[in-house]
This record gives C-alpha cells, sequence and structure tokens, in this order.
C-alpha cells in the first residue's frame, strides 16, 4: 500500500502548476501547502486509485489517509477525504475519535475543513445521532478548525430537515465568535437548517440579529425570501 502513496505523489508532482498554485493561493489568507492541481484532478485522480483500495479494510484505508494528512498538502488532504469517505459504510461510533484527531492536527485552511467534515463527519454523525454531542464540545475548542468543523459538519443533515435543536444549540455557543471564518461556518449551518425549517432559522435569527456578527447572518438569511430578507436586515 505503501507504493499507493508513493505513485500518487510522483502523478502529484508531474501534474503540478506554479500558476496554478499562485491562483489558488490567493483564497486562503491564511498559509497553504499546494502542487498546484485543480480540483477535478484531484477527484480524479483519488478516484483512480481508490480502485487499488477495493480489497482493504476500513483501518487500512484510514492508515493511508494518515500518511497523506501527515504531508501538509490541500491535494494529499483532499485525497484523504475522498478515501476516508468511501468507506463510510463501514463507520462505527468510535471513528469520531480519529476523525476529531485529524482536524485538531491537519487541518489547516476552510477547504479541508469543509470537504472532510461536510462528508465524512457529516455521514457519521447522521449514522450514530448521540455523537452530535462531540460536536457542541468541539464548538468550545480553542482551535478556529475545530470551532468551524462543528458547525460544517452538520451542512448536510441539516439540510435533510435533521438535528434543528443541535444547530441552534452549536449556533448559540459560536454566536458571538469573534473569527470570520468560524462565523461564516456558523451562518452556513443555519442557511442549511433553513431550507427544510425556514420559519424556525428565520425566528432565532430575529431573537439574536441584535448581536449576531453581520456575516453570520447574511449567510443564514442568504436563500429566504425578499421580505424575510428586509425584515433580519433592519436596523
Amino acid at each position: 500500500m505503501e507504493d499507493v502513496i508513493a505513485r500518487i505523489r510522483q502523478e502529484l508532482r508531474e501534474n503540478a502548476d506554479d500558476k496554478k498554485r499562485e491562483s489558488a493561493e490567493r483564497f486562503f489568507k491564511e498559509g497553504v501547502k499546494l502542487y498546484g492541481l485543480t480540483v477535478p484532478t484531484v477527484n480524479r485522480l483519488a478516484k483512480t486509485y481508490l480502485r487499488e483500495l477495493k480489497q482493504s479494510g476500513k483501518q487500512d484505508v484510514f492508515m493511508l489517509c494518515e500518511e497523506l494528512w501527515q504531508s501538509g498538502y490541500m491535494e494529499e488532504a483532499l485525497i484523504a477525504c475522498i478515501w476516508s469517505h468511501a468507506v463510510h459504510k463501514a463507520y462505527q461510533p468510535e471513528d469520531i475519535v480519529v476523525f476529531e484527531r485529524w482536524i485538531s492536527q491537519y487541518v489547516t485552511n476552510w477547504a479541508t475543513c469543509d470537504t472532510f467534515c461536510n462528508h465524512s463527519v457529516g455521514d457519521l454523525i447522521d449514522m450514530y445521532p448521540a455523537l452530535v454531542d462531540v460536536l457542541k464540545r468541539w464548538a468550545t475548542s480553542d482551535n478556529r478548525w475545530m470551532r468551524r468543523a462543528a458547525a460544517v459538519s452538520l451542512i448536510v443533515p441539516a439540510r435533510h430537515g435533521r438535528f434543528l435543536g443541535d444547530v441552534f444549540q452549536i449556533a448559540d455557543i459560536l454566536l458571538l465568535d469573534t473569527d470570520d471564518l468560524v462565523r461564516k461556518g456558523y451562518g452556513w449551518m443555519l442557511k442549511s437548517a433553513g431550507e427544510a425549517h425556514q420559519q424556525e432559522v428565520f425566528l432565532y435569527v430575529m431573537k439574536n440579529r441584535a448581536v449576531m456578527p453581520r456575516t453570520s447572518l447574511r449567510y443564514a438569511i442568504e436563500k429566504m425570501p425578499p421580505s424575510l430578507k428586509a425584515q433580519a436586515m433592519e436596523s
């Protein structure tokens, strides 16, 4: 299996593009390590090599993901995100410990945070709803990526109408957060919850709009009708 990692890295180096790297860097205020590949190219590589792992168990795949995360390169982290989600049918509750460690040790930008949490963490929480309490603990972390993860892990389940009470509890914890990326993260979570529970999310925003950061508020109401947006934005 080590050969798989070596061959992927060789392809990443061969496809590296300085212009693409410089262009991508503009989207990240924090420093990022990049080869300079487009996301579709990374996705193609991930899926191509994933075929070689069909006979591998979840733990073997997780070991490979760990090695990819450790490199610090965004493209390798994105491949790890795809691979860890590929084995989601085998997830068990204890996998939250692994996922928490990956976020706390290796996530350094919004792209890997969101890709990993929207899919792998979100599916794990959906499969084992009691784990949602772990997200509430993450929301109190000193690590900005753990706090963003607490919110964006519920994006997909919330869109389907699930975990509404937990969405509001996490939003309460993050309500006055001073980090812009965390503010955007919980605003996005509220927006997703509003797709299935528009009135409840609108009432939550109205109750908190006096103190809710403008960034979070705008994200939360983005898909609401103009009349509701106008009410929420009234000074």
